[in-house]
């Protein structure tokens, strides 16, 4: 009898442990990893196939050209982050490896998030729409989950996943995303229904209207009428958001012209208006755009009254146009109304980092932990304290760090340098090859040796961006 109920309890246990494993392998999205390191592998072997069919070596140079084009782009393909509700996990034939070898894989719980961030790289601009590609980065605990968009597994990621972060982890370009990433084709029937002017036509409108005028005169027209109106307002203010994650400039700022002229004094209404001109400042090298985003950002904050969380938004914002100064006031302001909003605690420590005072930036951040939100949150602030109390008190250790910026940096350069040798002397070898074999020669030797030079540049910039341990003092 003592067998069989020992016999139950152990299938009972089974059971359980196949309904967890179940649970957490549930899959609400996917997407694969960014392929730059995969794509830059795949030209190394491609470089080295050709050196040896160069020498004659032919059996290992189709052993390089099948490792180039068959095996690392599988390696690329099955290498993916996968969400489950509860943590994002790495999976593939390389994390695998990764984890038989060093005995730790890619896993990252929901709650040990510590930061999200987003950056978006032009692509290419037509007319009055640029294409973006974004890179989303995610990080705590040591482990960073690198994601780049390109198809419908991102956009899905960024829906399932960003909601569920908490608010003081994104910053302002996840957060665009967070709320404003939609589907091509949903925005192109938004576009059309709302009667928006084409593109090529919005692109040489003039995009200097006066911004803060006055409410719309609601006496003179009746309350369904001006609800109405003022209701069509805010849906044109979604449209014109998620014109403007798309890169669709022109049209958003076409959106954002209609909405002003409706509900001018809508503070988060002018702090989006301003993040689109600082885009357009942005893709157009346009300086005088810049100065506008700045002047509507400015009255954006004095819309803003009472409304503490605008106001860290505000302040983020006006510190990437460069204007530190009003920056530095609007995270005052957003504190005195609110003393425990964290992103502008963290915003004031940006601040006195830019202008070198260690010490406001370790009180700046010991106070966000103090009134951080969630444990991970308060860990990356007490520790970013520490790393800073660290180079204010101890000289030697302050030496060291700069000394590895500034290798780092030169490592940077160096790597890009070599990188656009390589090319260069690539194209050499091939072209030379047609009129003197001593040119082919020297382009393939020059490549060679600026190759070699790009891997060791690449392997020192991942090395020195790690931040040094301190030596214990005996």
């Amino acid at each position: 009898m003592n067998d069989i109920k020992q016999i139950e309890a152990l299938q009972a246990i089974a059971e359980a442990k196949e309904r967890q494993s179940a649970g957490t392998s549930k899959r609400l999205a996917s997407v694969r990893v960014s392929p730059g390191a995969y794509l830059a592998a795949a030209s190394l072997f491609t470089f080295t196939s050709a050196l040896l069919l160069r020498s004659g070596n032919n059996a290992w140079a189709l052993v390089a050209v099948a490792i180039a084009w068959l095996l690392i782009p599988i390696l690329a393909f099955t290498d993916r982050i996968i969400f489950d509700g509860e943590r994002l996990t790495r999976r593939g034939i390389v994390p695998s490896i990764a984890q038989l070898l060093f005995g730790s894989g890619w896993r990252l719980n929901l709650l040990d998030f510590e930061t999200v961030e987003t950056s978006a790289v032009r692509t290419l601009r037509r007319g009055g729409s640029v294409r973006y590609r974004y890179r989303s980065q995610i990080a705590g605990k040591g482990v960073q989950f690198v994601f780049a968009s390109g198809g419908k597994s991102y956009r899905r990621m960024v829906r399932v996943l960003f909601p569920l972060i908490h608010e003081d982890k994104l910053d302002g370009r996840s957060r665009d995303l967070r709320d404003y990433l939609v589907e091509p084709r949903s925005l192109e029937k938004k576009t059309k229904l709302s009667q928006l002017a084409p593109a090529n036509v919005l692109a040489g409108a003039a995009t200097d209207f006066k911004l803060g005028g006055k409410k719309i005169d609601e006496e003179s027209l009746s309350e369904p009428t001006s609800a109405l109106r003022v209701e069509k307002a805010n849906l044109l203010r979604r449209l014109a958001n998620e014109l403007r994650v798309a890169g669709r400039l022109a049209e958003a700022s076409e959106a954002f012209r209609r909405a002003l002229n409706v509900i001018p004094r809508e503070a988060w209404l002018l702090y989006e208006f301003a993040r689109l001109l600082r885009s357009q400042a942005s893709a157009n090298a346009d300086a005088r755009l810049l100065s506008r985003a700045r002047a509507a950002l400015h009255l954006a904050s004095i819309r803003a009254g009472g409304d503490a969380n605008l106001l860290a938004l505000i302040g983020e914002s006006t510190l990437e146009c460069g204007d530190v100064k009003r920056a530095q006031r609007v995270f005052h302001k957003a504190l005195h109304i609110d003393s425990k909003n964290l992103k502008a605690r963290f915003g004031l420590a940006d601040v006195a980092l830019r202008e070198g005072k260690l010490a406001h930036v370790i009180h700046h951040h010991r106070d966000a932990a103090t009134i951080a939100a969630e444990k991970s949150l308060a860990l990356y602030a007490r520790r970013e304290a520490d790393y800073y109390a660290r180079l204010n008190d101890d000289d030697e250790y302050l030496g060291a760090e700069l000394r590895r910026i500034n290798l780092m940096q030169h490592a940077s350069r160096v790597r890009r340098l070599a990188g656009a040798v390589t090319n260069a002397a690539i194209l050499l070898a091939l072209v030379g090859g047609y009129f003197d074999a001593t040119l082919a020669a020297m382009g393939w030797s020059l490549a060679s040796s600026a190759l070699v030079t790009w891997l060791v540049s690449l392997v020192g910039t991942r090395f020195l961006s790690t931040r040094r341990k301190p030596r214990l003092q005996e």
